[in-house]
């Protein structure tokens, strides 16, 4: 194939095969990487390196169980992730158990300071709960006000960290339906008035009917006998379905 050159020749070189060959051999420059941009990859999330601030919000909760002498309270912190942001998050930080008792002071330490590492390790902290609801103290439980039943003093602290949960949005609490409601209020009207010359129930200690047995779901004492059916006025558990 001829070329016609139209400009002037001004210098000139001939190309040899092993120019060629070092040209074939010669790497080819790989192109820049991309830059992408991935939503929420600022969002700070709970974990163990999370520096503690100066200041930390929270609440304290007040236990006073027959087992022991004085009232504990629990001292629940918080910090905020994310503030002034859509995704903030108010996250546990650490808990503090105080008490003029002392019997009770080691496993107290213990305890608060295992929760504390969880609470900053992130991640669901909500099985905590569970766990400590599920402790039974061997020489036997105890009614608190409301007629609810608590086997353990741990099991009642469990019962705070689940408040403070629900509190801050991490635990969602189980929502009676409607229709079960009315349900309820109907069988507690039914049940009070056959039982006239019953002993009233006091609001201080149980706000249920006087004579009510403990329900095994919410363990409150809740649980009537109605149309031959044992129904929670509580949390609405029926042993007919």
């Amino acid at each position: 194939m001829a070329i016609k050159i139209s400009k002037k020749i001004k210098a000139y070189s001939v190309q040899k095969p092993e120019d060629k060959a070092k040209e074939a051999a010669a790497p080819v420059a790989a192109p820049a990487p991309a830059v992408v941009d991935f939503p929420g990859a600022d969002i700070i999330q709970m974990h163990e390196k999370v520096e503690r601030p100066e200041v930390l919000i929270g609440n304290t909760y007040k236990i006073k169980s027959p087992l022991v002498e004085h009232a504990m309270y629990v001292t629940i912190n918080d910090i905020v992730l994310n503030p002034g942001t859509e995704h903030e998050l108010r996250r546990p930080f650490e808990v503090f158990i105080n008490s003029k008792n002392m019997d009770h002071f080691q496993w107290i330490v213990a305890l608060t300071r295992i929760m504390s590492a969880v609470f900053r390790k992130g991640g669901d902290v909500t099985f905590l709960v569970e766990e400590l609801k599920a402790v039974f103290d061997p020489k036997g439980g105890y009614f608190k006000k409301g007629g609810r039943f608590m086997p353990s003093l741990v099991a009642e602290i469990g019962e705070c960290i689940e408040r403070h949960l629900m509190d801050i949005g991490m635990i969602q609490p189980a929502e009676i339906p409607e229709h079960t409601k009315r349900i309820m209020d109907e069988k507690r009207a039914q049940f009070e008035a056959r039982s006239v010359n019953a002993p009233a129930a006091t609001q201080e200690r149980n706000p249920y009917p006087a004579g009510a047995q403990l329900c095994n779901k919410c363990m409150t004492k809740a649980m009537i006998m109605m149309d031959g059916c044992m129904t929670c006025l509580n949390c609405g558990d029926s042993k007919c379905g």
